[in-house]
C-alpha cells in the first residue's frame, strides 16, 4: 500500500504509541508522527512494521475534537480517507470527518480490536511462531525437560539421578556419592527440574558458613537460579519489613549456625511453609526417633551417613 500525506497508521510493535499521521515521505523512508505520545518514528518504505489504520461502515470513531461519529459511508480523496456519517452528540446527518482529523490516542490493545482493525501480521512470521510455541511445547514434554538447561557437562549419571528423583512427587533422598562426582550439580538439576516443572516455588539450602557462597554462585551460574543469603544483618533488615523474614524469599540459602543457635530464627524457619530444603554436608546431623538432631526437629526428615553432601526434602 503507497504511502500518502495524512494518512494514519499505527504500530505493530509499539501500539501504545496511538495513532500516527504521515508527515513525509522520501524515496526509501517514510515518517510517521504519533501526537498522543509527542513520538516520531522514521521507517523504510519497504518493511515499514506499521498497519493502515480504515474503519469500516457500521464503525464508531472519535475525532481529535472529542465528538463520535457512526460511520455510513468511506471514500477515498487522493489516498485519504473520509468517513461520512451521524454525529452522536448532535445526530447531525452526513457529517464528514478526513481521518487526519481521528483521535491519535485510539489504540489497538485487545486482540479483538487488532483483528477488526486489520493489524495483523505475515503468514511467514505467524508460521515461524506457531512452530516456534510447538516446539517449545514439545522440549516441556520431554523427559529430559528442566535437566538440560544448565551451564555445565550433562554426564550421564547425574542426568541419571536428576531424572530419577524428578518423577517422584514427594522426592525424599540422600545423595552420597564420593567426593568430586558432582552432588552440588545433582542438587541443582533436581532444583531447577522441579522449579520448572512447577512442583515447587519455595527452597531452602543449609549449608556450612564457610560454603554459602560457594552455592550462592553455583546456583546463579549453572541454572540462573536467583538465591538469597541469609545472614544476621539480612534478617534484622528485613525483619522491619516483615513478621517473619524468610517469607519475604522464594529461594534462599543460610549456614545451620545461623538458625539453630536462635530459637526465634529457628521458629521462623519452620512457619515460612518450604516447598524442598537441600542439606549439604548433612552427615553432621543425627537422627532417631527419641533423639533429633538439633539442626532439623523431629517432625520433619533427616538422615545420617559417612559421606553425603545433600538432603533432599520436599515437604508434605
Amino acid at each position: 500500500m503507497p504511502f500518502i500525506l495524512g494518512q494514519r497508521w499505527i504500530s505493530d510493535t509499539e501500539s501504545e504509541l496511538g495513532l500516527g499521521t504521515v508527515v513525509a515521505i522520501d524515496s526509501r523512508m517514510v515518517t510517521v508522527l504519533f501526537l498522543a505520545s509527542g513520538e516520531n518514528r522514521l521507517y523504510s518504505i519497504n518493511n515499514a512494521p506499521i498497519t493502515r489504520v480504515m474503519f469500516n461502515e457500521g464503525d464508531l470513531i472519535t475525532s481529535h475534537e472529542g465528538w463520535q461519529l457512526r460511520v455510513d459511508n468511506v471514500q477515498k480523496d487522493e489516498g485519504v480517507l473520509v468517513y461520512t456519517g451521524t454525529r452522536i452528540d448532535s445526530d447531525e446527518k452526513n457529517v464528514s470527518l478526513r481521518e487526519v482529523f481521528l483521535d491519535s490516542k485510539l489504540t489497538f490493545n485487545k486482540p479483538q480490536d487488532r483483528l477488526f482493525a486489520g493489524q495483523l501480521d505475515r503468514m511467514d512470521r505467524f508460521a515461524l511462531r506457531y512452530r516456534a510455541l510447538r516446539f517449545q511445547y514439545q522440549q516441556f514434554g520431554h523427559q529430559t525437560s528442566g535437566l538440560r538447561g544448565m551451564r555445565a557437562n550433562l554426564i550421564p549419571h547425574q542426568l541419571y539421578i536428576a531424572q530419577e528423583v524428578g518423577k517422584r512427587h514427594h522426592p525424599r533422598v540422600l545423595l552420597a556419592d564420593e567426593v568430586g562426582l558432582g552432588k552440588t550439580i545433582d542438587a541443582g538439576m533436581i532444583i531447577h527440574q522441579q522449579l520448572l516443572a512447577g512442583r515447587i516455588e519455595r527452597v531452602l539450602i543449609i549449608v556450612p558458613e564457610s560454603l554459602q557462597h560457594q552455592w550462592l554462585v553455583e546456583m546463579l551460574r549453572r541454572f540462573n537460579l536467583h538465591f538469597l543469603l541469609f545472614d544476621d544483618s539480612r534478617y534484622t533488615e528485613s525483619l522491619h519489613d516483615s513478621e517473619n523474614p524468610f517469607e519475604t524469599e522464594q529461594l534462599a540459602i543460610c549456614s545451620l549456625d545461623f538458625v539453630r543457635c536462635n530459637k526465634k530464627r529457628f521458629d521462623h524457619l519452620l512457619e515460612a511453609s518450604w516447598d524442598m530444603m537441600v542439606v549439604d554436608e548433612a552427615h553432621h546431623l543425627v537422627w532417631s526417633e527419641k533423639s533429633p538432631s538439633r539442626g532439623i526437629p523431629s517432625y520433619r526428615y533427616a538422615g545420617s551417613a559417612n559421606s553425603f553432601s545433600a538432603v533432599i526434602n520436599r515437604y508434605p
